[in-house]
């Protein structure tokens, strides 16, 4: 088998995920999965990984995530993660079981947050209108 490279992205954050043939050690921005905080968005990216099974342990995941917050980032790891175990294992029964899961593992949510308007305080907000 051979490397796969894989991203994923989730409002501004950036997930670049390499797959390599290995004993299943699974590391994101050089730390361990395992020791991976806060506790809800380790077991957010967890989520593929037990959909595929022992398909994992044949495989070292490095991951490289930046921008966004914590939350944005766990979702683009999972998005990555899941992306690149698809190509690994070339299983449409796998794409399929992550499709019906949840549709944001294989395919990006485009939604982003509306930036602010020039002489304006607020994305949507207008300046008030005086009559005098």
């Amino acid at each position: 088998m051979k490397v796969i490279n894989t991203i994923g992205k989730r409002k501004l954050a950036v997930a670049r995920a390499v797959l390599k043939p290995g004993k299943g050690v699974i590391r994101i921005n050089s730390e361990n999965l395992n020791i991976y905080q806060p506790k809800l968005c380790r077991l957010r990216i967890l989520e593929p990984l037990m959909m595929a099974g022992d398909n994992v342990n044949k495989l070292n995941i490095n991951v490289h995530v930046y921008g966004g917050g914590i939350q944005s980032q766990a979702e683009a790891v999972r998005q990555a993660i899941a992306r690149g175990l698809v190509l690994a294992t070339s299983s449409k029964q796998l794409k399929q079981e992550f499709l019906d899961y949840d549709r944001t593992l294989l395919v990006s949510d485009v939604r982003f947050n509306e930036p602010h308007k020039s002489c304006d305080s607020k994305p949507r907000r207008k300046r008030q209108k005086s009559y005098r």
